[in-house]
């Protein structure tokens, strides 16, 4: 049956008003957690709190800069600075350096872990080398390498490699004997136990170390480049921090930090889809 214009009208009057109220603003609120709320809150009022001091003159612009200025130094940094191609530069630095710690980290690891004699050898060694201060030898580094590419990613395998071997050792530490004994009454090969029980067992130790290498990766790579480099984010904040561009170097704060925790994040993803994967085989 169709329905009149009053029929329609009543019905329309029955629903609650918040319901035919709600904007789209107030229907977001209402999903997200309280904390969430306050967190937001937060940010914003330590944001307005910045921007008033800056603005009245309570603080200095040339040690604080305010959020407007510093969002528009971005476009600045783009257009005048080349940031995309520092950026570029800095993030291939990174991503090299945290691979190849990772997978010579990793490949220690295992063969530490698996084989006692190869651990005894091997640990001392790596305890020593370890301990030396990075900071007293990226001069030599420098005389050795140059201020190019290899000098940065060696850098930051200096910095990255041990966690991924000790995280690695801990993690197959952590595996059952029971479990190699079982895969090796089945037949399984040493590659096969190492895939397929050894790794899988390492994994949460191994994403530790990803997880925090994931941050310490970029500020390796901007140690270095702030203490001798032609290019990158390092040797854009130093030329900013030169001419007292307070604004641009907040801009570019920020924006590594942010790309570090992007990083972090898609890391805990790969995690949880890689644990899970494993979980239910």
């Amino acid at each position: 049956m169709a329905m009149s214009v009053e029929s329609i009208e009543t019905v329309v009057d029955m629903q609650p008003a918040d319901k035919v109220s709600r904007t789209p603003l107030r229907s977001l609120a209402a999903k997200l957690p309280w904390i969430v709320i306050v967190q937001i809150l937060v940010v914003a009022a330590i944001l307005l709190a910045v921007q008033l001091a800056v603005d009245s003159g309570a603080v200095k612009r040339i040690y604080l800069a305010s959020p407007t200025q510093i969002l528009a130094a971005f476009p600045q940094l783009v257009t005048r600075e080349n940031l995309l191609f520092h950026l570029s530069v800095t993030l291939a630095e990174a991503g090299v350096g945290v691979a190849l710690s990772a997978i010579l980290g990793i490949a220690t690891g295992i063969a530490m872990g698996l084989f006692p004699k190869v651990h005894r050898f091997l640990n001392p060694f790596l305890i020593w080398f370890m301990a030396i201060p990075k900071v007293t030898i990226i001069p030599l580094l420098t005389l050795y390498l140059g201020l190019g590419f290899e000098h940065k990613v060696f850098i930051i395998f200096l910095f990255c490699y041990f966690l991924f071997v000790f995280n690695t050792i801990a993690g197959i530490k952590q595996v059952q004997d029971n479990h190699i004994k079982v895969a090796r009454a089945l037949g399984a090969s040493q590659r096969q136990i190492i895939w397929k029980v050894v790794l899988p067992s390492a994994t949460p130790s191994i994403m530790a170390a990803v997880r925090i290498e994931a941050a310490t990766c970029l500020l390796a790579t901007l140690f270095a480049e702030i203490v001798a480099s032609k290019a990158g984010v390092g040797n854009l904040l130093n030329k900013l921090s030169g001419i007292y561009d307070t604004a641009g170097v907040f801009a570019l704060v920020i924006l590594v930090t942010s790309i570090a925790l992007l990083i972090i994040y898609l890391v805990d993803l790969l995690e949880r889809r890689v644990l899970l994967k494993w979980k239910y085989v």
